[in-house]
């Protein structure tokens, strides 16, 4: 592997971190450029999730010294999520590729019609959508499941369960996605280290550029507010819907 090779991962980290910490679907960018540099695919699905292990904690850190940070709340659904994402690492098997990529293309469409077509009217439907909150936790686990599985797309779905179940703004959405994929990932790090499925080197040079990424795109969640965030969602939702649906 060459200079330019290092620098096509670290640039593609980058990307990743600041779309992951605004959006979701990095990993539909860095998986394939681990795969092009050589790997497996549990390899690199392996390897990419140091790169998320920093990404987040970077972000942590970044939205922190924004005075952006709840952590109580953040690690109660974290723990919630933890379970399934152990789970979802260690039952990781292929299934019915080609269909799982349609639904999950549909599901992101579906996402972004949500959050195109969301209003104020939804701060009228907090008092009577309440007692419903419960449902994040189940939610959460589920979510934990996906992510220890598969983990590309979380991002969106985690915004999703956010955002309508417990109707915060989008910046805390980010802030609490973050913590929550932060906590889930240790275990299924772990497993896939256990399995053999990791490559130190080019996970490190990943893990630099995703961190960066993920400094600077909590620092623009932050400056940009909802505006810039949801701008940057529906995009980054549409690339990787069209690509699972073979658009493109």
């Amino acid at each position: 592997m060459d200079y330019a090779n290092y620098l096509l991962l670290f640039g593609a980290g980058i990307v990743a971190g600041f779309i992951n910490v605004n959006a979701g679907g990095g990993s539909s960018l860095t998986l394939p450029t681990l795969i092009l540099m050589g790997l497996s695919g549990p390899m690199a699905n392996g390897t990419n999730r140091i790169g998320i292990i920093v990404q987040t904690f970077s972000a942590v850190v970044s939205f922190r010294r924004e005075k952006f940070s709840q952590f109580k709340i953040s690690l109660k659904l974290a723990l919630f999520a933890l379970p399934g994402a152990i789970a979802g690492a260690l039952i990781s098997v292929r299934i019915g590729d080609e269909w799982f990529r349609r639904i999950l293309g549909i599901i992101m469409i579906g996402i972004v019609i949500s959050m195109i077509f969301s209003s104020k009217k939804d701060n009228k439907k907090k008092s009577i959508s309440h007692k419903k909150q419960w449902l994040i936790y189940p939610a959460m686990f589920g979510i934990g499941f996906y992510g220890g599985f598969i983990q590309a797309g979380v991002g969106f779905l985690l915004m999703a369960a956010l955002y309508h179940l417990l109707h915060e703004n989008l910046i805390r959405v980010n802030m609490h996605k973050v913590f929550i994929v932060f906590i889930y990932m240790l275990p299924a790090l772990a497993i896939f280290i256990i399995t053999g499925n990791i490559h130190w080197g080019y996970g490190i040079i990943l893990a630099g550029g995703m961190a960066v990424g993920g400094w600077f795109g909590a620092k623009l969640a932050v400056k940009g507010g909802e505006k810039v965030i949801r701008v940057v969602l529906i995009m980054a939702i549409l690339i990787m819907a069209a690509k699972l649906l073979n658009i493109f």
